[in-house]
């Protein structure tokens, strides 16, 4: 088995909207990875954003115009899509097996429809409440992400799961960014084991210091997941940040691969 990363989303955003009260503004990528299992084929961890968000012209009429103001993704071309970049590797849409999602944010759900021979895996309480979100988590719920939803074979979770029962991949559920949000454990036959970690934190620094995310659905959810993390993270088992610039540069990417 074997491990590549994938930017499938640059933006530029303020700190703020990452970690409260940072100041400032940043550049930051959007992690989603691509999977090689001997026995399962193509897996994919998140699919990154949608291709209509790289055009000016219809960005906003397909994210809305909050998502946009917030997140610009002015840096976001259709070089970075997840078709686009699988396509470089050699890997075709109609390869991938599964696709697992951390979260359905639009940022991560964007490439749903580009998979309908795929079994997407995503925990229970999320995909329900991201078909219908409190009204102030809306704007990151792009329900356009969801049009073939009920298309696809969906395989819903409710808690951890080793996925394969050969313990390759095992996802944990770490609620508080989102009500289902999960990360993923990879047992890289090689290297071991390696987790991502999605959106448990967005930035390194406001990760270690517990500090809180203003969009996160709930802090004493995210606080439990933390402290679970870093557990995990003490005992040896690397972690790396969806969002955080210097955890992905740590991954392998652009056709380099871990096993």
């Amino acid at each position: 088995m074997r491990m590549s990363a994938m930017n499938v989303g640059p933006l530029t955003c303020d700190k703020g909207l990452l970690v409260a009260f940072a100041s400032g503004e940043t550049d930051i990528p959007t992690t989603a990875v691509v999977i090689e299992h001997p026995k399962h084929g193509v897996v994919l961890w998140d699919t990154g954003i949608y291709e209509a968000v790289a055009d000016p012209d219809r960005r906003a009429d397909y994210w809305g115009a909050v998502a946009c103001s917030a997140f610009k993704p002015d840096a976001f071309t259709r070089d970075h899509v997840i078709d686009a970049q699988l396509d470089r590797l050699g890997i075709k849409t109609s390869d991938v097996n599964y696709v697992i999602y951390s979260h359905l944010h639009l940022d991560h759900a964007g490439g749903m429809s580009y998979f309908p021979g795929a079994t997407h895996v995503v925990q229970r309480d999320e995909i329900r409440y991201a078909l219908w979100p409190d009204q102030w988590t809306r704007p990151i719920y792009c329900q356009k992400d969801f049009s073939d939803i009920r298309k696809l074979d969906i395989l819903e979770i409710d808690g951890d799961l080793d996925l394969f029962n050969d313990g390759s991949i095992r996802l944990v559920r770490t609620p508080g960014h989102t009500i289902g949000h999960q990360s993923m454990i990879l047992d890289l036959p090689n290297r071991g084991r390696v987790c991502l970690g999605a959106d448990i934190g967005h930035q390194r620094g406001g990760f270690e210091n517990m500090t809180p995310f203003p969009w996160d659905w709930s802090v004493s959810a995210m606080s439990l997941t933390r402290k679970r993390m870093m557990h995990m993270e003490r005992s040896g088992v690397p972690l790396f940040l969806c969002h955080d610039a210097g955890d992905f540069g740590e991954l392998p990417s652009e056709g380099e691969f871990w096993d």
